[in-house]
């Protein structure tokens, strides 16, 4: 197996952090963003959405992080993703909520933004309403987060086990930090998010945008 990937991609994080955690023989192929590599061959004719992640397996490829993860998890039978219905249709409930409403409102919508030049908006004015939207809508899914789907008796997404649900949605809450925010107003996300900062894979699959976060931290930026 192999990934296409690059540490900088939100959803290349969540497979390469499971990749890691769990020993899977599945080499990392970073495909360069910052020089346009996805659009250029030989990418183009891997994923022809010129999106990361990829996953080749043998003459196998699937593309979107949600649908790799719950295939390597399948693959190495992986209690990360259960085999019982309704464990399954929770974490596969979460995962699509994550990539619906915090995917577009927290990444698209607040953090990239503020962080990412192609995604500013064309003037000062539309940049302000597009943040303030994004902050608005981010604030109420981080609100639901906080209060129902973890609250204060569950460990993880999915109640007391860790799951690829938490894989994917680590990766996008922790944008939240990109942009100096402490998240101290949501206790329960802030309590989870330390959580999974534990695994021994974290550091060396973050370094990258944490370091890109650290070239931020005299910026003035909105924050959740």
């Amino acid at each position: 197996m192999k990934l296409y990937c690059h540490p900088v991609s939100t959803t290349s994080r969540p497979v390469m952090l499971f990749v890691l955690e769990n020993g899977i023989d599945a080499p990392f192929q970073v495909v360069d963003l910052f020089t346009g590599e996805h659009f250029k061959p030989p990418f183009e004719a891997v994923n022809p959405n010129h999106l990361i992640p990829v996953l080749e397996d043998g003459d196998f490829r699937l593309t979107e992080s949600s649908a790799i993860l719950k295939y390597l998890a399948d693959k190495i039978g992986s209690p990360a993703y259960p085999k019982d219905l309704q464990r399954r249709a929770r974490v596969n409930e979460r995962m699509d909520w994550i990539n619906t409403q915090v995917c577009r409102d927290l990444a698209y919508g607040f953090v990239y933004p503020q962080i990412f030049p192609t995604h500013k908006r064309p003037s000062d004015e539309a940049q302000r309403a597009a943040v303030a939207w994004g902050k608005e809508r981010a604030q109420g899914w981080l609100k639901v987060l906080d209060q129902s789907w973890i609250g204060p008796g569950n460990a993880y997404l999915c109640g007391e086990q860790m799951t690829i649900a938490d894989y994917f949605g680590s990766s996008f809450v922790a944008l939240a930090e990109i942009v100096q925010s402490d998240l101290s107003a949501y206790p329960n996300v802030k309590r989870w998010l330390g959580r999974m900062k534990q695994l021994k894979s974290w550091d060396k699959v973050y370094e990258t945008i944490n370091g890109y976060a650290a070239s931020l931290k005299d910026a003035k930026l909105e924050t959740v």
